[in-house]
């Protein structure tokens, strides 16, 4: 059947015996249909969600093949705790049962997990199962901008991406099939494909890659409609393992 404005069934989808038709919220009195409304916000918001990316690590046997200062991801879980640290701060300033979506891109963590001969993939549906979070593997560009996509209208109240960027593209993969190469990637010139409509109206985004504020960010705005907050400058993960937040050597830019 179909629904009626804000998602409510229309009193006219069915007939009613008499006397039980439902009043339509035009002509309610003035102080139910105050009320009315007021439900009708409360029941939006309830559907808030907070969408953490998480982008993959390299593989050592590419990245032992650089000096030491040039090399990346020596832990494997420089983007998962990065993730986990902003899912506490968002239960704290959101509610400790603030719904959270956890969108990670499985590959890269299957290939460094056979590399290192451990269970990461496991050990991330542990987290996320720990953490209440909803675990939702991508494995490529479609597969993310359809998950996106699928988010009801206007439920994204925060959205974080974490993982290796450049000023044109969040790199789902770098480094961990082609030595410093991506081969899976979300481009800004992808970025007309995420339905604007799933964003909050105040919704709050942010990139903890490098350099996302100096081009993506505009093109994210234009898209979207919604800012998002991205490094003017490389971004570096060195402390997260002792839980303080990736930090930009830069400064950060909407």
């Amino acid at each position: 059947m179909k629904s009626g404005a804000g998602g409510f069934l229309s009193p006219r989808t069915y007939d009613f015996p008499d006397g039980l038709r439902p009043l339509s919220v035009s002509h309610m009195p003035s102080p139910a249909r105050i009320i009315a409304l007021v439900l009708l916000l409360l029941t939006a918001g309830s559907h808030a969600d907070h969408v953490i990316v998480t982008g993959g690590p390299t593989l050592r046997k590419w990245e032992n093949l650089r000096v030491p200062d040039d090399q990346h991801d020596r832990w494997w879980a420089n983007f998962v705790r990065a993730s986990t640290l902003r899912m506490a701060e968002i239960r704290q300033a959101y509610g400790p049962d603030a719904p959270i979506v956890w969108m990670v891109y499985q590959p890269s963590y299957q290939a460094r997990g056979r590399e290192d001969g451990k269970p990461y993939t496991a050990w991330i549906a542990e987290q996320a199962a720990k953490r209440r979070a909803t675990l939702v593997w991508f494995n490529g560009s479609g597969d993310f901008i359809q998950a996106l996509n699928s988010r009801p209208r206007g439920s994204v109240q925060t959205f974080d991406f974490f993982g290796h960027s450049n000023r044109y593209a969040f790199m789902f993969d770098y480094g961990n099939e082609i030595m410093a190469i991506s081969t899976a990637w979300l481009h800004e010139r992808d970025l007309p494909r995420i339905k604007s409509s799933i964003f909050a109206r105040n919704a709050y985004c942010k990139s903890w890659g490098c350099h996302t504020g100096e081009s993506m960010s505009a093109v994210w705005k234009s898209a979207t409609g919604v800012a998002l907050e991205g490094a003017r400058g490389p971004t570096s993960y060195s402390d997260v393992g002792h839980g303080t937040m990736p930090v930009v050597h830069g400064g950060w830019a909407r």
